[in-house]
């Protein structure tokens, strides 16, 4: 068996607010900006395909940062599927996709996968994202405990599907037993692997309260298990992977920060949403511009503010 990651973005960034603030306002600093990049995961068993979230739907414009923007998911590098593909593998030959959750940076191109069964905590299946899809494979969480996680369902030998709710209310983790090693693929618990080092969480959540019960098991099963911590939006998780860097929360590896460049390209009208993907375009509003939206606007996919949003 092994993991490879699928990067299709790089140069991004999530200021210090961002990824920490999700229990305290107004204590960080939005100078500090933490390397971001977008990557999801496949699992080669030698028997089956398994990716773990399926990327940004084809043709979702770049973001413009600013000076302003509290986080960017960076600069194309390709589109997903291509990232895929140039792995080696063919669509068709992917047999299951695990996903971790709802958001369209984690499940643009799950259409894209003819033959394979799409595996969605049961609790998430009414997303926007997930409409007219078929080949849904609801998961009730009926094979109990995965050490100190209440809920699992066993996807295969050395392969769990884990409840792990709070960034959505049907989020989930993947873990895979390789080598006496403990692969943690978790979409968004973290948009950095520093917000797990000092116990933070971000700003993006559906719940709280069961955000932080969740952080607090994750960080419990990686003192007692040597956990390798593959995250979607830090080049830390594809670094991680690479190195087989098993994560000591008594000892953080060093920070690299972002180096950004705001010598923007022409904004096109349209703004994204950097948590969810979504994309307003004035022309399909009436053309009401971004800028003119009630301040108190939100999000229509993932509830966030204005603020969560970048030019495009």
């Amino acid at each position: 068996m092994i993991i490879k990651a699928v990067k299709f973005r790089k140069d991004g960034f999530y200021t210090q607010p961002f990824a920490f603030g999700g229990e305290e306002d107004g204590q960080y600093d939005q100078n500090i900006r933490y390397r971001g990049t977008l990557q999801n995961y496949l699992i080669d068993t030698g028997d089956e395909v398994i990716l773990v979230d399926t990327g940004l739907p084809a043709g979702t414009p770049e973001e413009v940062p600013d000076e302003k923007s509290l986080g960017f998911t960076g600069k194309d590098i390709c589109s997903y599927m291509d990232a895929f593909k140039a792995l080696g593998y063919k669509p068709e030959q992917v047999t299951k996709i695990l996903l971790t959750h709802r958001h369209s940076d984690h499940s643009g191109e799950l259409k894209s996968f003819p033959n394979a069964k799409i595996y969605v905590n049961e609790e998430e299946l009414d997303a926007a994202e997930l409409k007219g899809i078929s080949n849904i494979v609801p998961v009730k969480f009926t094979d109990g405990a995965y050490y100190n996680f209440p809920e699992c369902q066993k996807i295969q030998d050395g392969i769990h599907y884990i409840k792990a709710k709070g960034h959505t209310k049907g989020n989930s983790i993947i873990i895979v037993e390789l080598d006496g090693l403990f692969y943690m693929i978790h979409g968004d618990i973290t948009y950095v692997d520093e917000a797990l080092y000092q116990d933070k969480l971000s700003v993006v959540y559906d719940d709280r309260a069961a955000a932080r019960v969740t952080q607090n098991r994750i960080r419990e099963f990686i003192k007692n298990h040597p956990t390798v911590y593959l995250s979607t939006h830090s080049p830390q998780g594809y670094e991680n992977l690479e190195a087989k860097r098993v994560m000591d929360l008594d000892n953080p590896v060093p920070t690299v920060f972002a180096a950004v460049d705001f010598s923007a390209k022409k904004a096109t009208g349209k703004y994204v949403c950097s948590v969810c993907g979504y994309i307003y375009d004035p022309e399909q509003h009436d053309g009401v511009a971004f800028e003119d939206l009630p301040a108190d606007w939100r999000c229509p996919r993932c509830r966030q503010p204005k603020e969560k949003f970048n030019r495009a």
